[in-house]
């Protein structure tokens, strides 16, 4: 037999209210630009008419490969046993295609723009920059290579008298979205300044003089995936040890009386931990890896938040410490 429904009631056996639906946010436009020359060339809106006259180089339906970056897996079989077993993951290279449409009022307008664009994504002159700003304001780059696409198909369906069309192909060796914020700590012997994050301070950091020994120094990293810090220490420092969440950890000790200070006086030592860059040289670019201490880490800042361990010597009341990073993120 059915069974009847009835009307959820409270105690004084009016009806229960009913959920309000969610509302909607308010969202502007996506905006998309294309760069190249490294990023030092002319910006091509792919969103936006250049003028009124419509030579424009706009964006199409059916881009790929701007989400999650592909994942690699890597896992070993036994004779002995049903399935694998994983071993670890690794991000590979993103490759990301562009369909864009190109109308001029003229031919001449739509030759200028192919060879605009043309120009613009030759690897010759360097990597181009994906820029995508969302209706929040909040904007995204990517590093890509042209690869393929600007051959041109003079077919009745892909190009005409004044248009053209093109899926311009290309591979983002750093396959990471990276956002225009740094991530900023300074440390300054006598008093601190705090974290950076959009221009807003999240604690304040304060040192005494002579040697600074914090093994829970909190670290906000506002990105999906680890970040690579480029240290600068301002001497005269003795000497220092850095180490990170994961208990990786470098530095130079500080010598007896009489030995050389890890970063003299008036010098600015930078530790740059990105990888294809890691480097250690002072502002006179004298190579000082060769001084650190056995088996050195040069660790990167875990997403979200975390703690490193800092101890430094200072010689003097002009020692600082500077943390910059870049936060990294998986989608735009």
């Amino acid at each position: 037999m059915p069974i009847p429904a009835t009307t959820p009631t409270i105690r004084d056996q009016q009806p229960a209210p009913l959920p309000l639906p969610p509302q909607p946010v308010e969202w502007g436009h996506t905006h998309v630009t294309l760069t190249g020359s490294g990023g030092q060339g002319e910006e091509i809106p792919l969103t936006a008419f250049a003028s009124r006259e419509w030579p424009a180089v706009l964006i199409q339906a059916g881009a790929t490969g701007l989400d999650m970056p592909p994942v690699e897996l890597y896992a070993d079989d036994s004779p002995n046993l049903d399935g694998s077993i994983y071993r670890g993951s690794r991000v590979a290279a993103r490759q990301v295609m562009i369909p864009v449409y190109l109308h001029g009022v003229d031919r001449r307008s739509l030759r200028e723009l192919k060879r605009r664009l043309i120009r613009a994504v030759n690897p010759k002159n360097g990597p181009c920059l994906i820029r995508i700003t969302e209706g929040d304001a909040q904007t995204r780059t990517l590093t890509v290579f042209y690869k393929d696409g600007l051959q041109g198909d003079e077919g009745v369906d892909s190009a005409g008298f004044r248009w053209t069309r093109y899926g311009l192909q290309f591979t983002a060796y750093d396959p990471w979205w990276y956002g225009p914020d740094l991530q900023v700590a300074e440390w300054s012997f006598g008093g601190g300044k705090p974290f950076l994050t959009s221009g807003k301070g999240l604690f304040p950091l304060s040192l005494s003089q002579g040697v600074l020994s914090n093994s829970s120094v909190p670290i906000v990293n506002p990105g999906d995936v680890e970040a690579w810090p480029v240290w600068q220490l301002k001497g005269p420092v003795r000497g220092f040890q850095l180490t990170g969440p994961d208990g990786g950890s470098f530095g130079i000790s500080a010598g007896a009386t009489g030995t050389p200070d890890a970063v003299p006086a008036g010098r600015v030592l930078t530790i740059d931990t990105r990888p294809g860059v890691k480097s250690i040289r002072d502002d006179q670019g004298v190579n000082l890896w060769p001084r650190l201490d056995g088996s050195p880490a040069l660790w990167p800042v875990p997403a979200g938040n975390s703690k490193a361990s800092v101890n430094l010597a200072a010689g003097g009341p002009a020692a600082s410490l500077r943390l910059t990073f870049r936060p990294r993120y998986e989608s735009y």
